[in-house]
Order: structure tokens, then sequence, then C-alpha cells
């Protein structure tokens, strides 16, 4: 987590008006805290960046506790002297259509993300898309396989609380970032992460293979992983 903040951390600093593509979850917070305490010190300014998160699940509104803006807020943003108003997570209550676009204007508008912060499911997926034969370039609403809402259910009170869609990043969409940065911790995340070291192959059956067709991705893994690999 400290070295995937230190390379954000030096995007920020090369370009003060950098958009950083931004990830959820338990593996992502280590990287927030990192970044955090990086601004206490004083030693990076957030003040102009911009940022854009990889997906929102479907009908839950930014103040539910399981909302990814609530999550970036409690995390990352409520912390550091970032402009709210230009960080975006999908708003998923109201107008899909418009949140879409909303993404695709963002992205494109910047040519990509400067750096996107990636984690990776137990079958491969990166936000949420998910193992198929074909898969989606650009923003959509997808449907949560079993394994995905499985492991999710552990955020909520149980399982039939977990949403079963989201709205997500496209493939393309993620492949559009000037740098990538890949986390995958815990042995579970090895048969991903096999497919994507270990061959040269690309298969929307396995979603985090994509980033092979990518030229600047950094893939940081743990020990346990390591050793199971």
């Amino acid at each position: 987590c400290k070295k995937a903040s230190d390379i954000i951390c030096s995007v920020v600093r090369d370009n003060k008006n950098a958009l950083l593509g931004l990830a959820t979850g338990g593996t992502a917070e280590g990287v927030y805290k990192y970044i955090v305490e990086e601004f206490k010190n004083g030693k990076i300014d957030l003040s102009n960046v911009k940022t854009i998160n990889l997906d929102e699940y479907v009908g839950i509104g930014g103040d539910h506790p399981q909302s990814y803006r609530r999550y970036m807020d409690d995390h990352f943003f409520n912390h550091v002297n970032i402009n709210k108003e230009n960080t975006y997570v999908p708003i998923t209550t109201g107008d899909i259509d418009r949140e879409l676009l909303n993404i695709k204007e963002i992205i494109d508008g910047n040519g990509g993300t400067d750096i996107q912060l990636l984690g990776v499911g137990r079958n491969g997926h990166i936000a949420f898309n998910e193992p198929g034969e074909r898969l989606n370039a650009s923003a959509s609403i997808v449907d949560l396989n079993e394994d995905t809402i499985r492991a999710n259910s552990r955020y909520f009170s149980n399982i039939d609380e977990v949403p079963k869609k989201a709205l997500s990043l496209g493939i393309g969409d993620i492949l559009k970032s000037k740098k990538i940065i890949l986390l995958a911790f815990g042995s579970e995340k090895a048969n991903a992460i096999r497919e994507l070291l270990s061959n040269d192959f690309i298969t929307t059956k396995v979603p985090c293979t994509l980033l092979k067709a990518h030229n600047d991705v950094t893939i940081i893994i743990d020990e346990a992983l390591s050793e199971k690999l």
C-alpha cells in the first residue's frame, strides 16, 4: 500500500491537475491511509486534483453506509484538501444514462485518467467487469455474479442486502489510463494473478488479463500470494 501511495503521490507532484482513477475495498484503504499521511506531513497538495471512481452499486445513495461515495469520504476525501466538487463517484439513484455520459465526458475530456488504482477479484474481475464471453468497453450497468456478491456480503448485515447490479467503468475506460497500479493481496487471488503473469494469453473469462494490452502496469502482490504462485 505504501508503494502504491508513493506512485500516486509522484503522479500528483508531477501534475497538480491530475485526474486520479480510484478504487474502493479493503485493499485500497491502506493506500489512502498513506496518501493522507503524506498530506498531513505537508508533502502533497491535492487542491487541484480531480478524481473518478471505478464503480458504484445501483440503487444505493451517497449517504448509504455501504455506498462508495461514503467510503471515499470516510477513508480519503474528508482527510485531505481535495475539492469535493472535483471528485466523481457515480450516482445510481437517478438518471443512469446521464451518469454514463458524465463518465465518458470526464475520461475522454482528460484523455484518460493519469493513473488508475485497481484491485482484483478472485475470479479476475477488475472494477465490476465480471468474467464472460464479452465485456463492455465503456461504462455500463452490470450484473454482479455470485462470487462477487458473496465476497462483498462481509460489508452488509447479510447477503440478501448486497445489491445485485452496479455501474462500472468498462475495460476500455480503464485501459485509457496513462498508468495503472494493480494491488492483489491474499492467496485466494492466485488463479487470477497466475493468468495475468504466467502466460501471454488475454481472455474475457479472466478480465484482469486484458491489462496485458496496456504499456504501463505495476502489479503489487503480498507474500501470501507470492508463496501460492
